[in-house]
């Protein structure tokens, strides 16, 4: 890992996805988490001040980056719920088949390399009648946004963690076999376009 991968992207992310109008949105999202959570890309932690304590058992955060890790730390100390740290990637999930009633994705399935695999490891641990709750940006309707997504991301994901701009967030859920119950999709305020496409929602297992 370089320099910039751990002691400066992780402080560059969390800025960003701290952003007022994003805690707004994560704010809607996280409370509805209950049992054994896994969160996967947990970085700095930051949602942890959303979650209910009357209704969440243990937050697993998977985090492979050290550097999100280290800089979770203040947050870990205030958070109203157990957490314990996996550190491995997205495709790797550490976790018992059907072991946990939550998968949380909040702005993360843009970065994973194999986000196949990925989810196909979250359907895996998912307990039957679980959910997953996500808040994930990507790619846009919008066939002006589209081009400059497409335009941008081989560049972009290179400084940003391997953020693609362009995954369309809730075919991929879909097609990994889950069925979306809700799904909001919007343009996050006083974000530039390419980046602020939302897709904001809830899915079981199909």
């Amino acid at each position: 890992m370089s320099f910039y991968e751990d002691r400066v992207l992780p402080h560059l992310i969390d800025w960003v996805c701290s952003d007022g109008q994003v805690m707004k949105l994560r704010s809607q999202v996280v409370p509805h988490a209950k049992g054994t959570v896994l969160e996967v890309g947990m970085g700095s932690a930051i949602n942890l001040e959303f979650y209910s304590p009357e209704a969440v058992k243990l937050v697993y955060g998977l985090e492979p980056s050290e550097g999100m890790r280290r800089k979770a730390h203040s947050n870990l100390e205030r958070s109203p719920v157990p957490v314990e740290w996996l550190d491995l990637p997205g495709e790797k999930i550490p976790l018992a088949d059907d072991s946990v009633d939550t998968v949380l994705l909040t702005f993360t399935l843009c970065t994973i390399p194999d986000w196949s695999a990925a989810l196909q490891q979250m359907k895996r641990v998912l307990k039957p009648g679980g959910e997953l709750l996500f808040l994930e940006h990507g790619q846009s309707p919008d066939a002006s946004v589209c081009k400059w997504q497409h335009r941008v991301t081989p560049v972009w994901k290179k400084f940003a963690g391997g953020c693609h701009l362009n995954r369309p967030i809730g075919d991929l859920i879909q097609q990994s076999g889950f069925k979306i119950l809700e799904l909001e999709n919007l343009y996050i305020p006083k974000t530039p376009k390419i980046a602020g496409y939302v897709y904001k929602g809830r899915a079981v297992k199909a």
